[in-house]
């Protein structure tokens, strides 16, 4: 994709894909969720990761799995808040660049 991908839609991104499940995911998943629409390393969303649990959007917890431990990350309340909060502003925001793009007048 040529266009850039900011932090805050990383942060709508992460959120919505977390969200998704009630119990959490764990961090390898999240990174396969995400590329099924932008194209983003496991380097890239760790930090995206550690950001949004400081941020007290996300928590995390551990799961054993075949012997090994597995961190799970699930959305807070404060996480499902910010998470409505950029899907309104996203919709905001695409209308009025696919106004612009489609060459209609932006002044509504």
């Amino acid at each position: 994709m040529i266009f850039n991908t900011g932090a805050a839609l990383l942060d709508a991104i992460v959120l919505s894909v977390v969200a998704k499940e009630e119990e959490g995911t764990y961090g390898y998943k999240i990174t396969q969720d995400v590329r099924k629409g932008i194209d983003v390393s496991e380097s890239t969303l760790y930090p995206v990761l550690r950001r949004l649990q400081k941020d007290d959007c996300l928590e995390t917890y551990d799961k054993q799995i075949d012997g090994r431990n597995r961190r799970y990350y699930r959305i807070t309340d404060n996480g499902k808040n910010k998470l409505e909060m950029y899907r309104n502003e996203w919709i905001s925001y695409t209308e009025k660049i696919n106004s612009l793009l489609k060459g209609g007048d932006n002044n509504e």
